[in-house]
């Protein structure tokens, strides 16, 4: 999803560098039609493109710590399958009320902090998964080359050659809000879809999550966040038709059944420090 049901949020917190006006025009159709012709772009690539696109993300936003409750509930719900189907994940979570979370070639997950505010575990689950399979189907490769390919003949830089050229920190920040501003097709978000019920029903979760998940969505898309869930969802199946797929394949499958919510726990949680009461003795007088 971009959920970026995985369809990803506007880079607020960059400040895009302004193309000028005077670029010349000759240069860049050039480049465009010399360059993007012969243009390779391998998983190595993109994983060392995404990477460096999402160190800069992560600078530029409030990560939670390894103590906070935040991170300890990711590491609970999501920690076992940091190697799902082979993949090499790695997560962190932005404190932010955003609702969003995404995934990029290099294996990184990042999920906001007001997703996990109304989402339970699995319902949380069903988005990730969401998400593992825009890595796994490649998805996210494409993405990151196309962001990179932009960028290039942007900038006239490397787009004449059939080689990936190393990106500049700027260049980076540009990367890491293309990325950001994509949109998967149809197929690939339905794709995705699709991996997300067979990720929950592989390993045993709740597949009804899955139409739950949608559904809050497609409740947002009313509210607050109806600004950010119409460019989440835009050019992509609505979140109530994916909820009623969704919810198609519980029932094909047979298991169906109105899913409820379960209590959602953000803080972390210690242990009881109560020292133990001892009995006061008194004695006796002669």
């Amino acid at each position: 999803m971009k959920i970026k049901f995985l369809a990803l949020l506007t880079l607020s917190f960059f400040s895009i560098t302004k193309i000028s006006a005077q670029i010349n025009i000759d240069r860049t159709l050039g480049a465009l039609q010399t360059g993007v012709a012969s243009f390779t772009f391998s998983n190595e690539d993109a994983a060392n493109v995404a990477g460096q696109a999402v160190k800069k993300m992560d600078s530029a936003n409030v990560v939670a710590g390894p103590k906070d409750g935040y991170t300890l509930r990711l590491n609970r719900v999501f920690g076992k399958h940091a190697a799902e189907n082979g993949l090499k994940l790695n997560y962190k979570v932005y404190l932010t009320k955003e609702v969003n979370a995404f995934a990029c070639a290099d294996g990184s997950v990042r999920v906001y902090s007001g997703l996990m505010d109304i989402m339970d575990d699995n319902q949380l689950l069903a988005v990730i998964g969401h998400e593992i399979g825009h890595v796994a189907n490649e998805d996210t490769k494409d993405a990151v080359r196309t962001a990179y390919r932009n960028t290039a003949l942007i900038n006239a830089v490397g787009a004449t050659s059939d080689k990936v050229a190393t990106i500049t920190d700027g260049q980076a920040g540009q990367i890491a809000g293309a990325l950001l501003d994509s949109k998967y097709s149809r197929k690939q978000e339905s794709e995705a879809d699709m991996y997300s019920y067979d990720f929950m029903k592989r390993n045993g979760y709740d597949v009804n999550a899955v139409e739950s998940a949608f559904t809050i969505l497609s409740n947002l898309s009313g509210g607050s966040q109806s600004d950010f869930i119409s460019r989440m969802m835009s050019s992509h199946p609505d979140p109530s038709s994916r909820a009623e797929l969704a919810k198609n394949r519980a029932t094909a499958d047979g298991l169906y059944k109105a899913y409820v919510q379960k209590p959602i726990n953000n803080k972390a949680t210690t242990a009881s420090t109560k020292k133990p009461t001892t009995k006061k003795t008194t004695k006796k007088k002669k």
